[in-house]
């Protein structure tokens, strides 16, 4: 790669314009505002390209410009999904970008497309986990499945470079001929700010072991909801927590009703303080299907407590078995509880495992480590 840049500020360099395109301003604002934020601190002009939402006039705060476009992100009328690749094309063309970086599946199939059109110079997808289809065999799944693999076969070839948060998904594309190894770069997730989600002082002898997600069938909440039920017979003193809520029109999300009906865990349902929560737990545990990389996971271990989480794609990036926590198979309780069950009998492996989780943490999550691998991608290096 061509670096521009170099940690001598001496050397001239020339400024870039950046555009980072997602369907939704949430999803630049919480997980790429480091690294626009980075960009434009080097000189650069950033743009912010996403429909209009109630962070989006914040990016100007920050010296990142908003450009709105119009796309619904539920619909596969391919009349709107043209007019979609349309707006993207008119909204990008005017700016002259050198580089555009597009962020989840629809923003990376109609970005690429309308950024080729608009004779973008270099095109970078980031595919932060293949979705909940790949968790389903019906005929739906793999009808779906297929098309999003013929979609990004023709995308991948446009783009320049496609980013991916774990090992599995490329490895699994590669095999499936989706995508040419030579155009594969992983980072480790969108990093996190390992100072704020550092160990925190613990104010009771309480043992909590806490999950936090949506409330969906493919987080494994069904299986943390049976394992509660298996320890708390014989550790009616440990208290098992539930933080999140239910994913409406997602057709694996249980019902309010349902999680507060269940008398193993306590349903905290959406929190806000999530930081505070994590200070008060000993054990956070996600037993989920298959993820991108878990933020969550990364947070707790940050923040100092070991995990339980399944050995499937994504997840099974945030643990080394038996040094930071414990890999258990998916669907299954029992294997959960006596993961958990270990933890619970040994404190002193408790703050072990935490310790090793919040070295992980600080080596391989840190958000400055990952705004680091994207000046790596765009050929440059951080200014100091």
């Amino acid at each position: 790669m061509n670096n521009n840049y170099t940690n001598n500020s001496k050397v001239p360099y020339t400024a870039k314009t950046f555009g980072f395109l997602s369907h939704l301003d949430l999803n630049l604002w919480l997980f790429r505002l480091p690294i626009m934020q980075e960009l434009v601190r080097q000189g650069h002009t950033v743009y912010a390209i996403c429909p209009s939402g109630e962070i989006s006039s914040s990016f100007c705060e920050h010296g990142i410009t908003h450009i709105p476009y119009e796309i619904e992100r539920s619909s596969l009328n391919l009349f709107k999904e043209l007019h979609a690749i349309k707006h993207i094309y008119t909204a990008i063309k005017p700016l002259n970008l050198d580089i555009l970086h597009t962020f989840t599946a629809k923003p990376n199939i109609y970005g690429t497309i309308a950024g080729r059109f608009a004779r973008v110079p270099r095109i970078i997808n980031l595919v932060e986990g293949l979705g909940s289809f790949y968790l389903e065999n019906d005929i739906k799944s793999r009808i779906v499945r297929n098309l999003i693999e013929m979609l990004y076969r023709q995308t991948f070839k446009l783009a320049d470079t496609v980013m991916f948060v774990n090992q599995d998904d490329p490895a699994y594309l590669i095999e499936k001929k989706v995508i040419n190894i030579s155009k594969v770069f992983t980072i480790k997730g969108v990093g996190i700010d390992t100072a704020f989600w550092s160990p925190l002082p613990k104010t009771d002898s309480w043992i909590r072991v806490t999950m936090v997600a949506r409330a969906l069938k493919h987080k494994g909440v069904q299986e943390f909801i049976d394992a509660a039920a298996i320890l708390t017979q014989h550790y009616p003193e440990v208290s098992f927590q539930f933080v999140g809520s239910p994913d409406e029109g997602n057709r694996s999300s249980f019902t309010e009703a349902f999680m507060k009906e269940q008398t193993s865990i306590h349903y905290l349902g959406h929190q806000n303080n999530i930081r505070h929560i994590l200070s008060q737990s000993d054990i956070f545990v996600l037993p989920s299907y298959r993820e991108g990389l878990p933020r969550t996971s990364m947070e707790a271990m940050s923040m100092g407590l070991p995990i339980v989480t399944t050995d499937v794609v994504g997840c099974r990036e945030t643990v080394d078995e038996g040094i930071n926590g414990f890999l258990v198979p998916p669907y299954n309780a029992l294997a959960l509880s006596e993961a958990i069950e270990k933890l619970i009998e040994d404190s002193d492996l408790r703050s072990k495992m935490g310790r090793a989780g919040r070295e992980k943490a600080l080596k391989e999550f840190d958000i400055a480590t990952i705004v680091d691998k994207h000046l790596e991608v765009y050929g440059l290096q951080r200014v100091r």
